[in-house]
């Protein structure tokens, strides 16, 4: 039996969010993460986020946004998970939903064989906080499976 090479893609989280992807990002947030899927020259950053929050996230995503984040999102084929786009460009795409407690924004980022997943957050009321940091062990154990996911979709669409 010959040995072959894995083609899982490699998942790690960049414990700072790099500049290149803080500066596509709203500067008042009070929380964000990043993580990053190495190996893809494949999908734009729309299809990767469609992949992710749609196809993947599903029903259990939006229960996390609408109901415990509080997060107002609307159904539209110009929007992504009911979340709507800010920001877009050749090699990126930055969706935002507000709520009463929080806004969040989450950015795709595709750029040199590298898939980024950046998330943010701005609490405008003190639970934000104490919600997000009960989910946001699980949201970071399950963003890595999500993008790896995200991949499995773009790279069989391809």
């Amino acid at each position: 039996m010959v040995n072959q090479p894995s083609t899982q893609p490699v998942v790690v989280q960049q414990h700072e969010a790099p500049e290149a992807i803080r500066a596509l990002m709203p500067t008042d947030t009070d929380y964000i993460d990043v993580f990053t899927l190495t190996g893809s020259e494949t999908g734009t950053p729309e299809q990767w986020a469609r992949a992710a929050f749609e196809d993947m996230a599903g029903l259990g995503g939006q229960f996390i946004w609408r109901v415990l984040l509080g997060l107002r999102l609307k159904s539209s084929p110009t929007r992504v998970a009911g979340w709507a786009v800010a920001d877009r460009g050749d090699n990126r795409i930055r969706l935002t939903a507000q709520g009463w407690m929080c806004t969040g924004h989450m950015l795709v980022h595709v750029e040199g064989g590298h898939v980024a997943l950046a998330t943010a957050l701005r609490y405008h009321r003190p639970v934000a906080k104490r919600v997000w940091d009960a989910l946001s062990g699980t949201h970071r154990r399950q963003a890595p499976g999500l993008l790896r996911d995200a991949y499995a979709i773009t790279h069989a669409a391809s």
